[in-house]
């Protein structure tokens, strides 16, 4: 009888070792003696213990750091480049099998396709065109994995350090930029100004009153200051003969 209770609790305390829950994000590659048997889906799983092992691993999209790269562009300006890398396992199996720590294997990838993708273009280039390069590292980086059973989603370029004297260079730059715009608006400016007040000339040249209401108005903005006294040496009737005169001339 007692060998039948230890039996049973032997029985029991193997079977409650052997079981395994698996959630629906992940998926269990099984191992019998260190052979592959299968891939176990989500739900309650039972293993021989001490015979079968299980690893599980994460199907989910998995995002990794690129670390800070010193790179030497094509135009020879050293800076530091980093990034993020987002993967995904697509087929469990050949992730285990294939490749050991496929983590740690696309990080270095992933480095090693930053470093020659960046030094073979312009620092302008790496400024202005992100999604460009971070595209072109992910096609190489998944072209490697692809005989892994990962699929790499997306490379994003997070941040670009340049040295300090470049950085006061590229600011000295777009600082003269700025003001050669300012000044060009300003001689348009300048430009349509004339051609209006040369409109507006020929306008008044048509019009005696229109000259007298300028003088008018140029005499009320004087005013206006409460601090002048306007002298006209002769009656302002004559104004539109002295017109006359000079255009005769």
């Amino acid at each position: 009888m007692n060998l039948s209770i230890i039996f049973g609790i032997f029985l029991f305390a193997m079977f409650a070792f052997g079981i395994r829950i698996i959630f629906e994000y992940k998926r269990g590659i099984k191992f019998r003696f260190g052979k592959y048997i299968k891939t176990l889906k989500p739900g309650f799983r039972w293993i021989i213990p001490f015979v079968e092992t299980l690893q599980i691993v994460d199907i989910r999209i998995i995002t990794i750091n690129i670390l800070s790269q010193e790179v030497m562009t094509e135009d020879n300006v050293p800076c530091s480049i980093d990034g993020v890398l987002f993967f995904k396992i697509t087929d469990p199996e050949k992730a285990i099998l294939k490749v050991e720590q496929y983590g740690f294997a696309i990080t270095q990838l992933a480095q090693a396709a930053l470093r020659d993708v960046c030094g073979k273009v312009e620092l302008d280039t790496i400024l202005s065109k992100r999604e460009e390069i971070g595209r072109n590292i992910r096609e190489i980086v998944d072209s490697e994995t692809d005989d892994w059973g990962i699929e790499i989603i997306d490379v994003k370029i997070k941040d670009i350090q340049l040295p300090e004297n470049m950085r006061r260079m590229m600011a000295n730059q777009a600082e003269a930029e700025r003001s050669r715009r300012a000044r060009i608006i300003l001689a348009q400016a300048e430009e349509q100004a004339a051609g209006k007040l040369l409109e507006a000339g020929k306008m008044i040249d048509k019009s005696p009153s229109a000259i007298k209401l300028r003088l008018y108005q140029t005499l009320a903005n004087i005013a206006s200051e409460k601090n002048s006294t306007i002298v006209f040496p002769f009656p302002e009737e004559m104004i539109p003969g002295f017109q006359k005169k000079t255009d005769k001339s």
